[in-house]
């Protein structure tokens, strides 16, 4: 698995702390690691993206993002009222393939949902991991709601012949509500693939020394860590 892809089933629900925790984890277990933000927005160029965010908490990755618009809109709006050259699939697919010639392991993280458009001619994240035939990890919420999205998601990634590799839970609170719970047991069978992990909410608010000493407790040994599926749902779905 040199390149994985990191997608969300929306805004919001945690992907860039699931990346920075993927990468401290694959950092730990000894692996060379590379990010790559396809295309950042919402962030002027004077401001930390994603990608940096993800090198301030999990420590010496390989850092880079192919394309900066100002406004928090997708990609392909802001490009377009920017009046910038937008991101290709193409593009996302080279600049990672490049990264992987140098990393064991290459985190491509995308904009929000998986058919966040780059592009007029709508291409998306998943064109990307169907040209380097990339895994695709779904970050997901933890309450009422996420069952639906994550569905949503699983199914266009089996639509395109694309692997799930697994799924997050990006913020799981400390006091979850009934949905939540319920959700643990419920969202591998929603999207046909293993629940891989979920991260404390907060996490990302953590000093980076403690982030990276916990990120592998966060996460299944898929993913280099020590997480147990069965025991956080015996745990938690109750």
């Amino acid at each position: 698995m040199p390149i994985l892809m990191i997608t969300g089933t929306g805004t919001e629900v945690g992907k860039t702390v699931t990346t920075a925790a993927v990468a401290a984890a694959a950092l730990a277990a000894g692996r060379s690691v590379a990010v790559l933000k396809a295309a950042q927005t919402g962030v002027r160029p004077d401001e930390r993206g994603d990608a940096d965010e993800v090198a301030r908490l999990a420590g010496a990755v390989t850092a880079a993002e192919l394309a900066r618009f100002p406004e928090p809109l997708a990609p392909g709006t802001a490009a377009r009222r920017a009046g910038m050259a937008p991101v290709r699939p193409y593009e996302v697919a080279e600049a990672a393939a490049k990264l992987a010639t140098e990393h064991e392991l290459v985190l491509v993280e995308g904009a929000g949902g998986l058919l966040v458009r780059f592009d007029a001619a709508g291409g998306t994240l998943a064109d990307a991991a169907r040209l380097l035939a990339a895994p695709v990890l779904v970050v997901a919420s933890a309450g009422l709601g996420t069952l639906n999205t994550t569905e949503l998601t699983a199914r266009e990634l089996r639509a395109r012949e694309l692997e799930l590799l697994g799924v997050v839970i990006g913020s799981w609170p400390e006091s979850p509500d009934l949905a939540s719970r319920c959700n643990v047991a419920d969202l591998p069978g929603v999207a046909g693939a293993p629940l891989l992990g979920a991260l404390p909410a907060g996490a990302g608010a953590l000093a980076p020394a403690d982030f990276r000493a916990a990120a592998p407790s966060w996460l299944s040994a898929r993913l280099d860590g020590s997480w147990d599926a069965e025991a956080f749902r015996a745990r938690e779905a109750r």
